[in-house]
């Protein structure tokens, strides 16, 4: 006998799926609500499970979500590059394997008014006021694909200008032991918008090409960001968090093209690690807004040129100096990274300064030691190819050594600790005011 709260929304008798799949899990939200009403006895309210099994379904409904213990999942994430498509001249598409994401594929397309929010914008908006707050909703591998960019009086195609309004999943409640593992998230403004999250769980995702790839704002406590595969757009965060304690953002594979990798602000007793980022632009992994007590460790940060022909001339507006690892706060340990600043040293912004790695700008009680910093000066070369560009880019080695600053600490910044983590010539540190013991000089160097 089949189970009353399993769902498959090709069999659900309101709506078509193909046509809106929006209305057909609003039935089915609703239908839930019906059955799952009663608060007394310890029957409880168990939710349910939605499937949806691969193909395309247009969404041209917002999903409103305003019940706990509810699953969504599919049978695949569905990723694929809209990019490199868009990209390609549209006289080749006939010989591409494929055109579009695939999967279990919601495709977002409602109407939004030049003045929509975020919210809005959502395909999914998750909000429910009250005691207790919403729990256990998972998202599971399904694709989201926003579809199209669209022009934003930038001299852009407009499939490159990360903008069109849509969000993936926007949380607006305060919510607990929310889950999202194995999505793909494509061609969305935002693509995961949390607010106010305890016990978050976003593991094993495939999210890129969106403006913004992971925003957690509010508030929020006790929160993972795990082994997934990331890549926001250069004017948006590819994780960005905000007033968050004890948030873990481990084992990602961040790509390049977001204004940041990992992007701090007010968080504390937090951590960084193990992590590999890449970058095109300074303010890789920043800590604003007096971020204190977090732990960044055993992370791979490569900064180096966008070698795609369509970007060559994108840039985040921040200069060298600003640092790779910039740092408001205090009491932070920076320990055991290693740093790859692979640059055109004719490009260095400003003109005859040194790029800066680790930057203190206020705080202190800060602990900088044994990070190990490789600079080289490397001319960039440009390629038509996303693919063998960027791989022909990472796999560089054997150009010249290309002067840096290793850490810098700014007189704003007071009683910090820096060992071993760059020679006494690329650390520029007011020593009256903090410690430094610099890396032994190698002879010949």
């Amino acid at each position: 006998m089949p189970n009353s709260n399993d769902y498959d929304v090709t069999t659900w008798p309101v709506g078509d799926p193909a046509e809106d799949i929006g209305e057909v899990l609003n039935s089915i939200i609703a239908d839930v609500k019906s059955r799952q009403s009663g608060t007394d006895g310890d029957g409880g309210k168990p939710g349910a499970v939605v499937y949806l099994p691969p193909g395309d379904y247009r969404l041209r409904t917002q999903v409103l979500i305003d019940i706990s213990f509810l699953k969504i999942r599919g049978a695949g994430h569905g990723f694929t590059s809209s990019s490199i498509r868009f990209n390609v001249p549209e006289e080749e598409w006939p010989d591409l394997h494929e055109l579009w994401p695939g999967g279990s594929r919601i495709l977002v397309d409602m109407p939004l008014p030049e003045d929509a929010d975020e919210r809005a914008g959502a395909a999914f908006l998750v909000e429910r006021e009250g005691s207790p707050r919403i729990s256990s909703v998972e998202f599971e591998d399904f694709c989201i694909d926003g579809m199209h960019f669209i022009a934003d009086g930038s001299d852009l195609l407009p499939e490159n200008t990360y903008v069109n309004g849509k969000t993936g999943v926007h949380v607006a409640s305060a919510n607990d032991s929310f889950r999202f593992n194995g999505m793909g998230l494509v061609y969305l403004e935002h693509g995961l918008t949390i607010h106010n999250a305890d016990a978050l769980s976003i593991h094993d995702n495939f999210i890129a090409e969106c403006g913004n790839c992971i925003e957690l704002r509010g508030w929020g406590q006790a929160s993972k960001v795990t082994d997934n595969l990331i890549g926001a757009g250069f004017k948006g965060h590819s994780i960005y968090a905000e007033h968050h304690g004890g948030l873990l953002i481990t084992a990602n594979n961040v790509f390049p093209r977001g204004a940041s990798s990992v992007h701090l602000s007010s968080v504390t007793r937090s951590s960084i690690t193990n992590n590999r980022l890449h970058s095109f632009y300074p303010g890789m992994v920043v800590l604003a807004e007096n971020s204190s007590e977090n732990l960044i460790a055993a992370n791979h940060l490569l900064r180096d040129h966008e070698p795609w022909t369509p970007f060559l001339d994108i840039d985040n507006g921040l200069d060298d100096q600003y640092g790779l690892l910039r740092v408001d706060g205090s009491d932070n340990t920076i320990v055991s990274n290693h740093f790859s600043e692979v640059v055109d040293s004719q490009r260095v912004t400003p003109p005859g300064e040194a790029p800066v790695i680790i930057r203190l700008v206020r705080g202190s009680g800060n602990s900088v030691a044994t990070n190990h910093v490789v600079a080289k000066d490397a001319h960039s070369r440009s390629n038509a190819s996303a693919f063998s560009g960027q791989v022909d880019a990472l796999l560089a080695t054997g150009i010249s050594q290309l002067a840096v600053l290793a850490v810098m600490i700014d007189p704003t910044a007071v009683h910090n600790v820096v060992l071993d983590s760059g020679r006494e010539s690329e650390v520029h540190i007011d020593a009256t005011a903090n410690v430094l013991r610099p890396t032994p000089d190698l002879a010949g160097r």
